[in-house]
C-alpha cells in the first residue's frame, strides 16, 4: 500500500523533508540542469523537484491511484493527474525526460511500470530513478516515506533497468546524513564524510538510464552493439546570465558514468 498525498505533503513540509528536497534537487541539477527544451515526467511523488525545470517545454506530474493527487503548481493551470501505474496514459514517446521518485518501492509490480514508463520516453530520452537504499538508514526509517514498500540496491535497480530494454548510462546516491532532526544542520558535512567513509550508509540511489545501445554492422555482417557516452553536463544555453563557476558541476555532486559491464 502506498503512502498517502497528505503523508508525502506533510514529510516534505518538514525540517527532514526540506533536506530530501535539497539534496536531491542539487544531483538532478547536475544531471539535467534545466531540462532546456524537453518534455518532462514525473512520477510517483516528484512536484516537489519538477518547479527546478524552468527551461521545460511542457512538466507534468503523474501519481498513481494507490498515493493520491494534489494540485500542482499551487497558483496556475494543474498539470497533474491521478494514473493507473500499469496503464500509463501516455502516448509512446512522448516525453525526453522522465523522473520516478517514490515509485518503484511501493509499486505492485516496478518492472510493469517501468515497462510504461519506458513506453512513454522518447527515442533519444532519459530516465533517472530514485529509489531508498537498502544498506541505508532512511530504509529503516518508517517515519519516513524512504522506509516504506522495497528499498533497492544499485545492482537490482541496474538490472531492473535492463530488463525493459535500457542501459545505466551513470549514478549517485545521497543522504548519507540519517534521518534525525538534531543532525540536520551538519547535514553537509556528514555528506561529504559519508561519500568518502561510509558509502554504503546512503538513503537514496538515483540510477540514470536511455536506449544507448544500438548495432553498428562490422563489415563481415555480424553486429556489434556501440553504447553512447554519456553526456551529464548541465546545457548552460538558457543560464546565460550565470558565472562560469556556477555553470560547471559540483565536484562529486552529479550522478556518475556506470562503467559499461564487460
Amino acid at each position: 500500500m502506498r503512502r498517502s498525498i497528505e503523508d508525502l505533503r506533510a514529510f516534505y513540509g518538514e525540517p527532514t523533508g526540506a533536506l530530501v528536497r535539497r539534496l536531491l534537487a542539487r544531483r538532478l541539477e547536475d544531471a539535467w540542469g534545466e531540462a532546456t527544451n524537453c518534455d518532462v515526467l514525473g512520477i510517483g511523488y516528484a512536484t516537489p523537484w519538477l518547479d527546478a525545470f524552468v527551461g521545460a517545454r511542457r512538466v507534468v506530474a503523474a501519481m498513481p491511484g494507490g498515493q493520491g493527487v494534489e494540485l500542482w503548481p499551487v497558483a496556475g493551470r494543474n498539470r497533474t493527474l491521478l494514473v493507473d501505474d500499469k496503464r500509463l496514459p501516455f502516448a509512446a514517446g512522448a516525453f525526453d525526460r522522465i523522473l520516478m521518485i517514490h515509485a518503484l518501492e511501493e509499486a505492485d509490480d516496478p518492472t510493469l511500470l517501468l515497462t510504461e514508463a519506458v513506453r512513454a520516453l522518447a527515442p533519444a530520452g532519459r530516465i533517472i530513478l530514485a529509489a531508498a537504499a537498502r544498506g541505508g538508514l532512511w530504509a529503516r526509517a518508517e517515519a519516513t516515506p524512504f522506509g516504506h514498500g522495497r528499498p533497492f540496491t544499485r545492482g537490482q535497480l541496474e538490472r531492473l533497468v535492463r530488463s525493459v530494454g535500457l542501459e545505466p548510462t551513470a549514478w549517485s546516491q545521497t543522504l548519507y546524513t540519517p534521518p534525525w532532526r538534531p543532525l540536520l544542520g551538519m547535514a553537509d558535512g556528514i555528506e561529504q564524510i559519508g561519500k568518502t567513509l561510509a558509502p554504503g550508509t546512503a538513503g537514496v540511489i538515483l540510477l540514470e538510464a536511455s536506449r544507448q545501445a544500438y548495432a553498428r554492422v562490422r563489415p563481415g555482417g555480424s553486429a556489434v552493439r556501440v553504447r553512447a557516452t554519456p553526456d551529464l553536463v548541465p546545457q548552460p544555453a538558457s543560464r546565460s546570465h550565470r558565472s562560469v563557476a556556477e555553470i560547471e558541476p559540483r565536484t562529486g555532486d552529479g550522478l556518475d558514468a556506470t562503467p559499461e559491464a564487460p
